[in-house]
């Protein structure tokens, strides 16, 4: 599976993660298209965040840590405010919307 963004065809894995991370917005609308997702605001709040996360720490965040940062930008973000977002899992289709690698934890704690 690939992306084309912007007339340049992007490398994923098998399961559709981008090999190499890429921070062009187009890239999300790609992905977030292919996933059925309409972003909003909050979809671009939790993006950016997982990118910040990605870039500080070279991976993005289990999904007990991405509540616990995410509530710490907006207070009172809990499980169901993100699985509404990215409903196969957050801390999974999160990073893929995102244009980030797979995580590379179990996605629990």
């Amino acid at each position: 599976m690939t992306y084309i963004v912007n007339g340049v065809e992007l490398e994923t894995d098998a399961e559709g993660y981008l090999l190499e991370p890429s921070f062009d917005d187009e890239t999300v609308n790609v992905i977030a298209a292919a996933e059925n997702i309409t972003l909003t605001d909050a979809h671009w709040e939790v993006i950016n965040y997982l990118r910040d996360q990605y870039r500080e720490e070279g991976a993005t965040p289990n999904f007990r840590n991405m509540v616990k940062g995410m509530d710490e930008i907006r207070p009172g973000v809990d499980s169901k405010y993100l699985y509404d977002l990215f409903p196969i899992g957050p801390a999974k289709q999160g990073p893929k919307v995102a244009g980030l690698p797979q995580p590379k934890g179990k996605g629990g704690y």
